[in-house]
């Protein structure tokens, strides 16, 4: 069984959490990942751009960033690693594509998902196989869930 963790740093938690985990449990189902335990943080601008500039030597806010850790531990279970969402980068991403906040924030969760589970992308051009994949599991559950 799957399991997903949520905790904000530097900013409220979302209110939908429940609703957020049930989301996150589905995408890891249609990656056909099991035993996988993944934590999502939430955060500022602020607090993801000190992240996003001692890992990736990029001196500004991102979006989202994963951190795989594939550690196995006992019992069969795989600390898959960790994900950060900027709720500020997200109020900004929904506001530039005019889209739902909570839209956003699924597309965002997908999006870490698809980094822990193995996937990258060169650029965030809609050509690129990662990304055709996010929009799909999109697609796909949001008729479900």
């Amino acid at each position: 069984m799957n399991k997903v963790f949520f905790n904000a740093e530097d900013i409220a938690m979302p209110l939908n959490k429940n609703e957020l985990e049930v989301f996150a449990l589905s995408v890891l189902e249609w990656l056909g990942q099991k035993n996988q335990e993944v934590s999502v943080l939430f955060c500022s601008n602020r607090y993801i751009k000190s992240l996003n500039a001692r890992y990736r030597n990029m001196d500004e806010p991102t979006d989202v960033l994963s951190f795989p850790l594939e550690e196995k531990i006992p019992g069969g279970r795989c600390l898959a690693g960790d994900i950060v969402i900027s709720l500020d980068a997200l109020e900004e991403n929904a506001r530039l594509f005019g889209v739902d906040a909570g839209e956003e924030l699924r597309r965002l969760l997908v999006h870490g998902m698809l980094h822990l589970s193995g996937q990258d992308h060169a650029t965030n051009r809609a050509e690129e196989p990662m990304l055709k994949m996010q929009e799909e599991i999109l697609a796909s559950l949001s008729e479900k869930v």
